[in-house]
């Protein structure tokens, strides 16, 4: 009787006691000497383990089967709950996931941690992904000019984040232009070329990726390479077209025209996207007085946006210069500086203060103040972690501000794959969001600290991030409903268009999206170069299957490279595409979870289905009309540009296996400036 109580208080005890077999091992977990494993202990440590192999495989349809065995066996085992609850969560199932954390948390585990998981997932699920767009922001970091006395910029003026989230800094008393990474510190520093800049007041990345500066003092444009090699000059001092006169901000529009507030000459400055004028505006016409200090400029689709630092206002213009309206009116602003597009709206500098302006309607709101210090802010910027990247000229520092629920609610750490094959040499990958599902991209090695069973690992390196990555695996879903049947040589078009894109690099999927959806297509994107809709097998249909298409292309990106998206190719009308066997909610949290996006490529320009609009727009994805002005070839450079907050480390583990028996766990904290998030799993070495 004592040997069997000693047994059921000892499972009851640990959900990790049941991996355990020797009396005390190297991570930690105390055996009784006498200990016997019983035998629902050893099945259900079979299926475990086997389950989270499956799951580091992606295979977590598979990893949820061996779960539910093992819990089956041990159904109190809160460690499998655990398990349970990640497997269900990556398969999009986060209400099931839910349930099993909430079991476990309920009976005393995961403390904190879990409780904090499952308030995240339950607000995503109730609030969505993203926030109110209008929320005050507030200071989550500064990077300060100077360091300890050490000068490292000085007149910080305007900013240009980076999709991997470092940023250019254009530094207008030092003369250059610098790289900072999310945690301040200097990448690269340019000066431009022998000569030098001559007081850069801003500083854009052209649609191409090169990045172009403007000189104030120089009265010319820099063109500098993607990694800031000076190429050549644009415009010259003058009058005439194609001259400037203390140009200031700069904008580009989706047909790449270049346009420079050209402050000394009152006007603004067209050019071409090889850098050759084209025309100005901005003079007196009509019932426009004309402009009379245009600083900042925006340009949202058929609309230029000018600010004037002399009336206060900010103006509306075509992009052929025809004078539209007064967005607001004479006097809302001291002094305007730059202005940038977001969400919608523009985001103004004025003095000391950050403020949206609705491009419709003029409403302002004030989204951060920065005090009663000397202060200038002249550039505000969203980056890629949406936050605001501020530029303060007065007070020489650049400002990361953040919304004030993000810096609350700190970081959302997921460690989502564990390679141990080559143990003890343990290579891990993780991912970090905001508490709205939000990438957060650029960090370093210095923003991670990992331990095994609370001790510090050996040997830590960063091996990667997927924001880094320059490639993507893309598979394109082609309806073969009735609706998009007309449309055979826009299909084709769309899908070779897509295809050379991708420069021959990373593998093409094509899924016809039929009454039941089917493979077609597996390979390198550039042998499609002769695509035709005859290939196809699956035939055309009243109605598509949308959701199973979307679902089979999603379990296929699994394992594909970590930038991988899906591109639908259809008529969209709402009766063509069926969304009968998956709930949608589900459906795009699988989609989101796995970092997989949508974007649409529309062959008409009706309105899109509610269903198919809710899964692009939840997933972060695009919608493309196939007839518009500048192609497709953005297609798949959106795909790479989206954040990826994937993150891929190693370590030497010395931890003890028993012969690779043994759960080993693993606990991940990551840090950013003034935030923090934290996870912890485990996983099995080989069997030895």
């Amino acid at each position: 009787m004592k040997k069997s109580a000693a047994i059921i208080i000892s499972v009851l005890f640990s959900g990790l006691a049941l991996f355990a077999q020797v009396t005390t091992d190297d991570a930690g977990f105390r055996v009784p000497e006498d200990r016997i494993r019983t035998g629902n202990e050893g099945f259900a440590s079979e299926e475990f383990r086997r389950g989270v192999q499956a799951y580091y495989k992606g295979a977590f349809n598979e990893a949820i089967v061996q779960f539910e065995k093992a819990l089956a066996y041990l159904p109190d085992d809160n460690l499998i709950l655990d398990w349970l609850g990640k497997a269900y969560y990556k398969a999009g199932l986060e209400g099931s996931a839910l349930s099993y954390w909430n079991n476990a948390s309920e009976n005393g585990y995961g403390g904190l941690l879990l409780e904090n998981k499952i308030e995240i997932v339950r607000e995503r699920r109730v609030t969505g992904d993203s926030t109110d767009k209008l929320m005050r922001f507030s200071e989550a970091g500064a990077f300060p000019g100077e360091f300890k006395g050490n000068l490292i910029f000085s007149g910080p003026v305007s900013v240009q984040p980076n999709y991997d989230g470092t940023m250019w800094v254009a530094a207008y008393n030092t003369n250059e232009v610098i790289l900072l990474n999310q945690n301040g510190k200097v990448v690269n520093r340019i000066e431009g070329p022998v000569n030098g800049f001559d007081r850069p007041s801003d500083i854009i990345r052209l649609h191409d990726g090169n990045l172009l500066v403007c000189e104030q003092a120089g009265d010319r444009l820099a063109l500098l390479n993607p990694k800031g090699r000076f190429e050549k000059y644009i415009g010259s001092k003058g009058r005439g077209t194609g001259q400037v006169v203390g140009p200031l901000y700069l904008a580009q529009d989706y047909l790449e025209r270049i346009y420079v507030t050209d402050y000394g000459n009152r006007r603004i400055d067209v050019f071409d996207k090889d850098g050759e004028p084209v025309f100005f505006f901005g003079k007196k016409s009509g019932d426009f007085a004309g402009l009379k200090g245009p600083t900042g400029i925006a340009v949202i689709d058929e609309s230029v946006f000018v600010a004037d630092d002399q009336t206060g206002s900010i103006y509306e213009f075509d992009r052929a210069g025809n004078f539209i309206r007064e967005l607001v009116e004479k006097g809302t602003f001291k002094k305007p500086e730059a202005i940038k597009y977001w969400n919608g709206s523009l985001i103004v500098c004025d003095s000391n203060r950050v403020v949206s302006v609705d491009s419709d309607s003029g409403a302002i709101f004030e989204y951060v103040r920065t005090g009663n210090a000397p202060s200038r802010v002249t550039s505000a910027s969203p980056d890629v972690n949406g936050n605001v990247i501020v530029t303060d000229f007065t007070a020489n520092e650049v400002y990361v501000m953040s919304k004030v629920q993000e810096l609350v609610g700190g970081l959302f750490v997921q460690i989502e794959q564990i390679d141990a094959s080559k143990f003890p040499n343990v290579t891990v990958e993780l991912r970090v969001e905001n508490r709205h599902r939000q990438p957060v991209v650029g960090l370093q090695e210095e923003n991670f600290y990992l331990t095994e069973n609370m001790r510090p690992v050996s040997k830590l390196k960063l091996l990667g991030a997927a924001s880094n990555n320059t490639d993507a695996d893309i598979t394109i879903i082609i309806d073969r409903s009735i609706n998009s049947a007309e449309y055979a040589r826009e299909i084709e078009s769309s899908v070779k268009e897509v295809a050379a894109s991708m420069n021959g690099i990373g593998t093409l999927r094509i899924v016809a999206a039929g009454a039941i959806p089917a493979v077609e297509y597996v390979g390198r994107p550039d042998l499609l170069g002769d695509f035709s809709l005859e290939a196809l097998k699956t035939k055309q249909t009243k109605s598509a299957a949308c959701d199973l298409a979307l679902r089979l292309a999603s379990n296929d990106l699994i394992n594909a490279a970590k930038k991988r998206g899906i591109v639908l190719i259809t008529a969209g009308a709402a009766n063509s595409l069926t969304f009968e066997k998956y709930n949608l909610a589900e459906l795009s949290s699988y989609m989101n979870n796995n970092s997989i996006s949508l974007s649409v490529i529309q062959l008409d320009q009706g309105a899109l289905g509610d269903e198919l609009s809710y899964v692009a727009e939840s997933t972060s994805g695009n919608t493309y009309y196939v007839f518009r002005p500048q192609g497709l070839s953005d297609v798949v450079k959106d795909i790479i540009e989206l954040p990826q907050g994937i993150y891929q480390l190693s370590f030497t583990s010395a931890m003890s296996t028993n012969f690779g028996t043994n759960y080993l766990p693993l606990e991940s904290e990551v840090y950013l400036l003034n935030r923090s998030g934290r996870d912890e799993t485990g996983y099995f070495a080989p069997l030895q």
